[in-house]
């Protein structure tokens, strides 16, 4: 396989549920973060990827033909450069406010945790890795708000000139299926677009509000 779309979108603009659409429209994986839990052993190449040192993306991603989602979205650039035949999907959300509203509730929550010691091996990796990725290749003040919103948007603004217009799909969730379709040239599915993964399910998942 091979990748046929990258995700340049941050987390918390509706990439789960894109990874679950991707999935339905490819017949294949998609990666997001979630693959982490059970690949522990991917960690660390995330981890030297957010300190610089780049994987054999192909071989690295081969098992997947779509990755959205942080971490992969932290890397558009050399994943576009690498499968040059991808789609580039920029998922955004209506404004940088309701964006760091979703992502300051769920995932900075989570990334600011202690973990508890009989967790420390899997989830210390994971917290070390997403805590270098952040601050190396989003912002380091990314517990900031202001700074957390202004990288935001200038993430999308960097994708946005960068990608060539007839590669680029600007989605957000609201867009369902039409636009990810014809950029694929695939029929658009007979049924809704997947909707998950809410702040409520996700602090539901993690713990937040126990």
């Amino acid at each position: 396989m091979t990748l046929r779309v990258v995700g340049a979108g941050l987390g918390r603009t509706g990439t789960h549920s894109l990874k679950l659409a991707l999935e339905q429209l490819l017949g294949g994986p998609c990666y997001h973060m979630m693959e982490t839990f059970g690949r522990p052993d991917d960690l660390p190449v995330w981890h030297a990827a957010a300190n610089g040192e780049m994987p054999d993306w192909p071989a690295f991603l081969a098992d997947y033909v779509a990755a959205v989602d942080w971490p992969a979205c932290a890397f558009w650039r050399q994943l576009g450069d690498e499968f040059p035949d991808a789609i580039v999907v920029l998922s955004t959300r209506p404004s940088a406010d309701a964006w760091w509203k979703s992502a300051n509730d769920t995932i900075f929550q989570v990334s600011q945790r202690e973990i508890p010691p009989e967790h420390s091996d899997v989830m210390g990796a994971q917290l070390a890795m997403v805590k270098d990725l952040l601050a190396n290749t989003f912002t380091p003040d990314w517990t900031d708000e202001d700074a957390a919103k202004r990288a935001y948007e200038a993430h999308n603004a960097a994708v946005r000139a960068a990608v060539d217009p007839a590669r680029l799909v600007d989605w957000q969730p609201g867009d369902g299926w039409a636009p990810i379709c014809d950029a694929l040239s695939l029929p658009v599915p007979d049924r809704p677009f997947p909707h998950v993964n809410t702040t409520a399910d996700f602090r539901a998942m993690i713990g937040l509000d126990a």
